[in-house]
């Protein structure tokens, strides 16, 4: 068996790519972070059916869930905690945005080591702040997780106080829509809150699992449209994505919040390694 292969493309082992690849060029793919425990990729059917439908609707050939997953094993066989990360490209085209009559995609898995966030982000909760950058409002692009995340990097640049775990981010049309690399659900009179994302924003894994337990557990809650003054009308709040699960919000800017029983029955429900023991 193979050790110490940290990536694959196309499958097989390789540290770089041509320097014609569309991804690098237009941002023009797609990709999948997803969390490996005990040896396991946690929600990976959740990941692999968002990246078919953002192949769907970038009309991307896709490489089909039993090659991903072949690969993926090849990867994190020897690995118990981690990051698996999956990119796939146009491939390789001559310069101009027309797509490629015949594209060859390329695909990369990579490894990554765990990433280290302190205890207190899930059991004392984070301090966040309000981004000034703006997501854009592309219907033909909300939802999937593409390339082209500069409006995030921009928006996480606003801050280095280490004690700001996370950024809320506002569309140019000023309605609330996710974290930097998070989606955020609001708690108010017992109902959980989570923006519409028509418009722009993406569809995280970990946001469509609670939306799925709120659904058979009977919870109530709402998908819309929410201005920012919503926000601070909130009991509570919390950042989710398919890394760290849930962190409620102690304080967003200069507004406090509680830490509802519902959400620590939520943290308590989600899947192996999404909550410190």
């Amino acid at each position: 068996m193979e050790v110490n292969i940290r990536h694959l493309r196309n499958g097989t082992p390789r540290n770089s790519i041509s320097l014609l690849d569309r991804g690098l060029h237009y941002g023009d793919g797609l990709f999948e972070t997803i969390l490996i425990h005990k040896n396991k990729c946690i929600l990976w059917k959740e990941h692999l059916e968002r990246l078919q439908d953002g192949c769907k609707r970038l009309a991307l050939p896709s490489p089909g869930a039993s090659i991903l997953k072949k690969e993926a094993k090849r990867l994190i066989h020897t690995t118990q905690e981690g990051i698996l990360k999956i990119i796939l490209t146009r491939g390789e085209s001559e310069r101009g945005y027309a797509i490629p009559s015949h594209p060859k995609p390329t695909r990369i898995l990579s490894l990554f080591p765990p990433p280290f966030y302190p205890k207190k982000n899930w059991q004392e909760g984070i301090h966040a702040m309000i981004c000034r950058t703006q997501l854009s409002c592309t219907p033909d692009l909300a939802g999937i997780k593409h390339l082209n995340r500069l409006e995030q990097v921009l928006a996480r640049s606003e801050w280095k106080d280490p004690n700001i775990a996370e950024g809320l981010m506002q569309s140019t049309e000023n309605r609330v829509i996710e974290g930097t690399m998070s989606n955020v659900f609001l708690e108010k009179e017992g109902v959980f809150h989570t923006p519409s994302l028509q418009e722009c924003g993406v569809a995280g894994v970990m946001r469509r699992f609670l939306l799925n337990f709120f659904e058979k557990a009977g919870w109530p809650y709402e998908v819309r449209p929410i201005i920012p003054a919503e926000v601070f009308e909130a009991n509570s709040l919390f950042f989710c994505n398919s890394l760290f699960g849930i962190w409620p919000v102690l304080q967003l800017d200069h507004y406090k919040f509680c830490i509802s029983p519902k959400i620590r029955k939520l943290q308590k429900c989600l899947p192996p390694g999404l909550f410190p023991s």
